[in-house]
């Protein structure tokens, strides 16, 4: 099962945590996109070459510390079909460096095209009966409140291709308890939501006790992460909201079950932008990414173990 391989992944490197690649042109150092608009103008391709080269150079720091990596698919949308390539890239190289990759697309529809959505991102395409990834990440970020309709096609490609989905559930937003908290049946909704991760989940098990259906929960909201990891024993935490959204170590902490598992943070813009953080030279950005990796692991590894003791 693919949750399986990204925890096994985890615990090779000592390290829960996802680097997000959601490169905006501001976060890349100006020699690379001087070299992309030199050979490609300041034109789409230009921006998308420069994001590759960037997105690679992060890679090549991170991928022996980090065990994962989480391209969002909005900041490759931007940039049309070249920018969809720079994704497509980015996922390969991720992958050829033995990293996890969670597509985050947030993908929302029902019936056949959410089975394209699933066969896109997770799956084969079919031409003319040769069969082809188009993307080929591991996992996916969706949207489940169409209810099962937009989650069943999914499952299927799940299945047959050892992939992975995280369900959008408590979201890290100041706005989500809007609609997330509002009540039903005596729970909030984002209860609901996630204990309909558990019954998803269930046709995905996985050996180490959690499915391939996972749950998105925000990491800026420390008291809903402690109670749905005691409601949902089954179902692994995709965390947003560490680092540049305001949360840190501690509010984390009880995302992770007993034995430190069950979740992955996130942190995007914090490693992509490090090195203009420390003021280091632009040249040495993916060596400043590397060190705000490490520092984040560090801080995890520390409040877990506090986390224990209390």
């Amino acid at each position: 099962m693919s949750l399986d391989r990204l925890i096994e992944k985890i615990k090779e490197k000592q390290n829960p945590t996802v680097a997000g690649l959601d490169p905006k042109l501001d976060y890349i150092p100006g020699h690379i996109k001087e070299k992309a608009f030199a050979r490609h103008g300041k034109t789409l391709e230009g921006a998308a070459a420069a994001i590759l080269e960037f997105n690679k150079a992060l890679i090549d720091a991170l991928w022996d510390i980090v065990p994962a990596v989480k391209p969002q698919c909005a900041y490759y949308e931007l940039y049309g079909w070249p920018g969809m390539k720079a994704l497509h890239d980015t996922i390969k190289y991720a992958k050829e460096k033995g990293m996890f990759v969670i597509t985050d697309g947030k993908r929302n529809d029902i019936g056949s095209t959410m089975e394209a959505y699933a066969a896109a991102h997770l799956g084969m395409v079919e031409v003319e009966g040769e069969k082809y990834a188009p993307f080929e990440g591991d996992a996916l970020t969706v949207n489940g409140y169409l209810g099962t309709d937009g989650i069943a096609p999914l499952l299927e490609t799940c299945r047959e291709f050892d992939r992975g989905i995280f369900v959008l559930v408590k979201t890290s937003n100041p706005s989500s308890g809007e609609l997330q908290d509002k009540p039903l049946e005596g729970k909030p909704l984002y209860r609901a939501m996630g204990e309909l991760c558990e019954k998803w989940g269930a046709s995905l098990p996985g050996k180490y006790g959690y499915t391939g259906v996972g749950a998105v929960v925000g990491a800026t909201y420390p008291a809903q992460l402690h109670e749905l990891r005691a409601a949902l024993p089954h179902t692994f935490f995709l965390v947003p909201g560490y680092g540049a959204q305001g949360a840190g170590a501690a509010d984390v902490a009880g995302a992770f079950d007993k034995e430190g598992l069950g979740a992955i943070i996130n942190s995007s813009r914090a490693i992509m932008t490090a090195w203009k953080k420390e003021g280091c030279p632009p040249e040495d950005f993916a060596a400043a990414a590397r060190r705000e990796a490490l520092r984040m692991k560090e801080e995890l590894k520390k409040a877990l173990l506090n986390s224990a003791k209390g």
